[in-house]
C-alpha cells in the first residue's frame, strides 16, 4: 500500500521562520518498506498512509523503524485517542539500544472524558532520563490529525520538540560545562501505544476504564530527513557528524530566531505544567543543564 512516508529536504523549515515545504525531492515508499511490527503485530492495522495502534486489555503494540538516524528531522502526524482515555499513553520517540541508550520522547498522557490531554517530553542520555516537562495543549488532539517532531544537530540547540511547527521545548548543548547531550548513538523512530494506569493519569490515580476498549491512536504522514547510519560502517560521527555537510548543520541552525523563540516563551508560558528544573522537592541541587 503506498504511503507518504518520505525522505524529504526540507531546508528552514521551522528555524528560519518560513516554510519550504514545496522544495522537496521526496523518495516514498509504503510502510512495511519504512517500519516493522516489532510488538503485538495483530494488534497493529495499516491503512494506506496510517499506522493504526490497539490498545485492549490483551495488549498494546508498536513500531520502529528498519534504519536507524543521527541528526536531522523527524515528523509524524497523530491524531490519539478519543473519549475516556486514562491510563493510556500514546508515543512518538526516538531511542538507540541497551543500557546506556539515548531517547528522546513525546509521550501523550491520557484523561477522563473532558480533561486535556498532556504531553509529556523526556530525554534519555547514555541511560539516564528524569529530564520530564509537561505541556497542556492549545487544540483537542483527539478531533484531528497534528504534527509533532524532532530536532537536533550538533549545534547548541541538540533537539527542538515542536507541535504543529511550535517549539514546546529545546534542549541546549551545555558539554562545556560537563552535561552529556545525545550525539553518538543513532536511533530508530518508534511509536506506541500502552497501558500505563499506575503512573499516567493524576499519578495513577485514575485507572483505564476497559469497557471503553478497543482504543486507537493513529499515525500518519511521516516524514525523515536525518542522517542515516549505514550498516556498512561503525564510524557514526565519520558519515553523521561531519561539520557542514548537512543543512542542518548551517549556521541558521545553531539557535532560535527571534520568531520561534517568541513561540518558545509563549508555549511554556501558557501550557508547561510541569518541569523537573523547577522541582524543588525533587532535587537538593539542580542539575547542571538547568542552570542558565
Amino acid at each position: 500500500m503506498a504511503s507518504n512516508i518520505c525522505t524529504r529536504l526540507e531546508i528552514a523549515i521551522f528555524m528560519v521562520g518560513f516554510v519550504c515545504a514545496n522544495l522537496v525531492l521526496p523518495m516514498c515508499g509504503n510502510i512495511s518498506e519504512v517500519f516493522e511490527y516489532n510488538w503485538a503485530p495483530n494488534h497493529i492495522i495499516s491503512q494506506g498512509d496510517q499506522i493504526k495502534l490497539t490498545l485492549d486489555n490483551v495488549s498494546g503494540c508498536g513500531f520502529e523503524s528498519k534504519k536507524k538516524y543521527l541528526f536531522g528531522q523527524a515528523s509524524v502526524q497523530i491524531k490519539l485517542i478519543e473519549g475516556d482515555s486514562a491510563g493510556t499513553v500514546t508515543a512518538f520517540y526516538m531511542a538507540s539500544e541497551g543500557p546506556v541508550h539515548d531517547e528522546l520522547d513525546f509521550e501523550f498522557l491520557g484523561n477522563v472524558s473532558g480533561e486535556p490531554y498532556l504531553v509529556q517530553t523526556n530525554i534519555y542520555v547514555n541511560g539516564t532520563g528524569n529530564r520530564e516537562q509537561r505541556h497542556t495543549l492549545w487544540f483537542d488532539p483527539t478531533l484531528d490529525f497534528h504534527t509533532y517532531s524532532f530536532f537536533w544537530n550538533r549545534h547548541l540547540i541538540v533537539y527542538v520538540f515542536l507541535v504543529d511547527g511550535i517549539p514546546i521545548r529545546v534542549f541546549t548543548n551545555k558539554e562545556d560545562k560537563g552535561v552529556l547531550f545525545p550525539r553518538q548513538q543513532a536511533m530508530s523512530i518508534r511509536g506506541s501505544v500502552w497501558n500505563a494506569d499506575d503512573w499516567a493519569t493524576q499519578g495513577g490515580k485514575v485507572k483505564i476504564n476497559w469497557t471503553n476498549a478497543p482504543f486507537f491512536s493513529t499515525f500518519r504522514s511521516f516524514i525523515i530527513d536525518a542522517c542515516e547510519l549505514l550498516p556498512e560502517t561503525d564510524d557514526i560521527m565519520a558519515q553523521c557528524g561531519k561539520l557542514g555537510r548537512f543543512w542542518w548543520d548551517k549556521p541558521a541552525f545553531v539557535v532560535l530566531n527571534r520568531h520561534r523563540s517568541h513561540q518558545l516563551k509563549w508555549a511554556r508560558r501558557k501550557h508547561l505544567v510541569y518541569d523537573y528544573c523547577k522541582d524543588k522537592a525533587r532535587f537538593t541541587e539542580l542539575p547542571r543543564e538547568c542552570i542558565s
